[in-house]
């Protein structure tokens, strides 16, 4: 089963990939059924309906205007973020929506945006039930989507809701489904990660569009940490969180070496992990990497290769996505990269897996080393969850990035400081991240029923 580096990482907007992205991408999906089945022109009116953890915090993570903007046909990855506002406004005056930009109907008067709090539905903590109706108030389709994390979505039978190809359709030179076979490969053909991944990847398209895409991802990336050192002010929400990087950020170049520091690298990559999770928290553009709560670990880590380490360039930052895509698409096949799934070591955790992993490779290191690395990255994650305070991605979710990233960097040196030889395989580590999952209350992962969410005043 094949997952490509582009279903790991996405361009899309903040601030959560299975609160926003997939219900948008969903919402954009059952329109465009509605179209193509030729039920578009008979609909009148259409009622969402938003279920466990999507019920429980999807106010605060946006996902009511996600699923509004995915019904007028708008992507993810290409929506005009700042015009969000005002078509949200226009929506919730009118009660009406411009179906894919084609046909006006009405959004249900009497329910039409629902949020379920205490209901779930059997697949997902992440449901989402949308109906339409036609004139008379007939019911003329109801079809149910899961957003089951970083930004994926299936149907009510699993399978993918996006138009793709299913991942074992798809078929690749070197398939892996564990770490050990990732191992197994890299021994048997004297070759990287990254090797194997973008020989996977070239069974889907041509090596130049593999990276010219990959390349995009981190044009997308860089520029979301840019934006977050020059934007200041209050995230939305209520909450009142003040941004922090841009101050940080003049304080840094006032003094970028650090001469009186010795640890002045580790504010830098704090700076970096800061800026994409404020902006992430605004609702701006990010890269899923591998979900949005924990998009900051990624980029932070590749600025730190590229700006600190000797011999860094574009072709370790091609090298440093695949490997940290192989790694994570491990996470998504036997695990789970969804908070409301697993809680937020299923986010987190993962981020920093796949970056402390990636990082070891750029670093020199071998296909052993890296294996190690990525298991470390988890081994310390382990039973974090997810409790973001009032259901926003900020507290503690924007901090926890930079200590996520930094905690990457450790991971990686501490492997390269080995020979790869360690008591507790990456398998092993991601088995247990799944059945700490399981075993966790659902109260910690992403309902904002417990943890800091209920321990500390909102104000």
């Amino acid at each position: 089963m094949h997952i490509s580096v582009f279903d790991i990482f996405k361009i899309g907007i903040g601030p959560s990939s299975s609160h926003t992205v997939g219900p948008m991408r969903a919402a954009k999906r059952f329109a465009e059924r509605l179209e193509a089945d030729g039920q578009l022109a008979q609909t009148a009116g259409v009622k969402v309906e938003l279920f466990g953890s999507l019920g429980f915090t999807g106010k605060g993570h946006g996902s009511d205007r996600a699923v509004l903007l995915g019904l007028e046909g708008e992507d993810p990855k290409t929506v005009e973020v700042d015009a969000i506002p005002k078509r949200v406004a226009r929506i919730a005056e009118t009660r009406r929506i411009n179906v894919l930009g084609k046909h006006e109907v009405e959004l249900d008067p009497s329910e039409g945006l629902i949020f379920h709090r205490r209901d779930k539905l059997p697949l997902h903590s992440n449901g989402m039930r949308f109906t339409a109706r036609d004139g008379g108030g007939k019911v003329i389709v109801e079809r149910i989507f899961y957003s089951v994390g970083g930004g994926f979505v299936v149907d009510q039978s699993g399978a993918p809701a996006d138009g793709s190809t299913p991942a074992d359709q798809v078929s690749v030179p070197y398939p892996f489904n564990s770490a050990d076979e990732l191992l197994r490969h890299a021994a048997e053909h004297a070759m990287s990660f990254s090797s194997l991944m973008l020989e996977n990847e070239k069974a889907l398209l041509p090596e130049d569009e593999i990276r010219k895409r990959i390349v995009e991802i981190w044009q997308a990336m860089d520029a979301c940490v840019k934006r977050g050192c020059e934007r200041e002010g209050i995230l939305p929400g209520g909450l009142k969180v003040k941004r922090r990087a841009a101050t940080l950020y003049r304080k840094m170049k006032s003094d970028p070496a650090g001469a009186s520091d010795p640890l002045v690298i580790m504010d830098w990559v704090n700076l970096f992990a800061l800026a994409v999770n404020e902006e992430n928290a605004a609702g701006g553009r990010v890269v899923t990497a591998p979900t949005n709560g924990a998009a900051g670990i990624i980029p932070a880590v590749i600025m730190y290769y590229r700006r600190f380490l000797p011999n860094a360039d574009d072709e370790g930052t091609v090298r440093f996505l695949l490997t940290a895509a192989a790694i994570g698409a491990l996470y998504k096949k036997n695990a789970s990269i969804s908070g409301a799934e697993v809680g937020c070591q299923g986010e987190v955790g993962v981020a920093c897996s796949m970056a402390a992993g990636a990082l070891a490779e750029v670093m020199g290191g071998t296909p052993a080393q890296v294996e190690n690395a990525a298991e470390i990255g988890m081994e310390h994650n382990l039973g974090l969850t997810c409790d973001p305070i009032g259901g926003l991605v900020q507290v503690p979710c924007i901090e926890r990035n930079a200590m996520g990233a930094v905690k990457a960097i450790n991971a990686a040196r501490l492997a390269l400081q080995g020979d790869g030889t360690h008591k507790v395989s990456l398998d092993k580590v991601i088995k247990t991240m799944w059945r700490t999952g399981a075993d966790m209350s659902s109260k910690y992962k992403e309902t904002a029923r417990g943890g800091l969410a209920v321990n500390i005043i909102e104000c």
